[in-house]
């Protein structure tokens, strides 16, 4: 039943098709109409996620399917940006704390 949800039902739709298409599709990114119209609305994606954090404009639920997104389509990604981004955290909480003090 699709009556009050707050996802349109003709993208409800959309997601019903895929996994007809395909009853065993892992992830709807794998799925070739879903992966054609993120593919033609990529470039568009990224120009929100980079104009609203350029802008201070917290963005979290498209920043972080955008790096959802990036992660689930490479094959590899280097450790060291993990590694880096623990860094980063760690330092901005310390720089935090010396502040509180």
């Amino acid at each position: 039943m699709k009556g009050g949800c707050i996802i349109r039902a003709q993208f409800l739709d959309e997601i019903s098709k895929a996994y007809k298409r395909n009853p065993s599709l892992p992830n709807l990114l794998v799925d070739s109409e879903f992966a054609a119209n993120i593919a033609q609305r990529d470039a568009a994606w990224r120009r929100v996620v980079s104009l609203s954090i350029n802008a201070g404009v917290p963005v979290p639920g498209f920043s972080a399917s955008l790096s959802y997104f990036d992660t689930y389509r490479r094959a590899r990604l280097p450790a060291n940006l993990v590694q880096l981004g623990w860094v980063l955290l760690c330092w901005l909480w310390v720089l935090s704390y010396r502040a509180r003090a």
